[in-house]
């Protein structure tokens, strides 16, 4: 698997903003490869609707064929583990394309902060504690920003591995989302 596929097709990024293909897509990155029948048990679908949407991620790359079975029991797998789109755009289309797929990947991103908050209590206290929740106001420029961008994701890539490979996981890991935003806020 790749680390990162990048979408520059607006058909494409139109495509994964949908949110069985999103959750499909996640699904295959953190369990490997899957038949159509096992992800959408898994997501709450049937099997030919996991199918249709299989195919149309298969469309544009981000899924293709996993060895090891044919027919109805074909297993698939994503392609990569990231999903980057351009934040500068080279067409009208694209930018729309970008804007509307960047505003669909931004509410899942709450909708799963809002289920974590929903939760907290029930949680572990040392789980409750080592999670984060805030913000710093820095005065960068712009390439002290993009430093700290790269910074971030160098911090986060010794962790890769255990997303593809769940042997590669100590014992008591859980997925964890490292959400990252860093924006000019003249506000």
């Amino acid at each position: 698997m790749r680390r990162e596929i990048e979408l520059r097709d607006p058909r494409a990024l139109r495509a994964l903003a949908h949110p069985i293909r999103i959750r499909l897509l996640g699904l295959l990155r953190r369990e490997g490869p899957l038949t159509a029948t096992e992800a959408g048990r898994r997501i709450g679908e049937s099997s030919g609707s996991a199918s249709y949407h299989l195919r149309q991620l298969e469309r544009f790359g981000l899924v293709e064929d996993a060895p090891g079975g044919h027919g109805r029991e074909r297993p698939w797998r994503a392609t990569a583990l990231y999903t980057s789109w351009p934040n500068v755009a080279d067409t009208p289309e694209l930018a729309e394309a970008s804007e509307m797929f960047t505003r669909f990947a931004l509410g899942r991103y709450m909708e799963r902060l809002d289920r974590w908050l929903s939760r907290r209590a029930d949680e572990p206290p040392e789980w409750q504690e080592a999670a984060s929740f805030g913000d710093s106001l820095l005065y960068l420029t712009v390439d002290e920003l993009m430093g700290l961008r790269d910074a971030l994701l160098r911090l986060a890539e010794p962790y890769d591995e255990r997303v593809a490979h769940p042997e590669a996981r100590p014992a008591g890991a859980r997925p964890v989302a490292l959400l990252q935003v860093a924006f000019p806020d003249d506000a």
